[in-house]
């Protein structure tokens, strides 16, 4: 199973970025996905997450109304649109393959595979 990672870079505050991850090796369909992410010194925390059949999401409450996450089961991948984005957005962002028809998981211990990661900067 392999989880590659983009998308991301470094954004002014009140910007927007758009994070993509790219899944090979498991029917994608049939898993839930999610993102979380890493700030220096900081344990990982969960960001955002979708179900398998794409109709149940769930976020932490940061996020909420500035990120949406979907997939597109066409192209086996699940997308992160974050938008007004913040200085404390920065981090390593992780997207995770989850379980077998599974809801929106907000733990990582429901999830097996993880991706590379990738920079997100927000500057001030």
């Amino acid at each position: 199973v392999q989880l590659q990672a983009s998308g991301g870079g470094l954004v002014q505050a009140g910007g927007s970025l758009r994070l993509s991850c790219a899944v090979s090796g498991r029917t994608f369909s049939t898993y839930a996905m999610g993102w979380f992410r890493q700030a220096p010194g900081m344990e990982r925390e969960y960001v955002a997450s979708i179900g398998w059949n794409g109709f149940s999401t769930a976020y932490t409450n940061s996020v909420k109304g500035r990120f949406t996450i979907s997939r597109d089961n066409a192209r086996n991948t699940v997308n992160l649109q974050m938008n007004s984005l913040k200085p404390e957005d920065t981090a390593v962002y992780y997207c995770g393959l989850g379980r077998l028809r599974y809801g929106p998981s907000t733990r990582d211990s429901e999830y097996d595979y993880w991706g590379q990661g990738t920079q997100v900067t927000v500057s001030s």
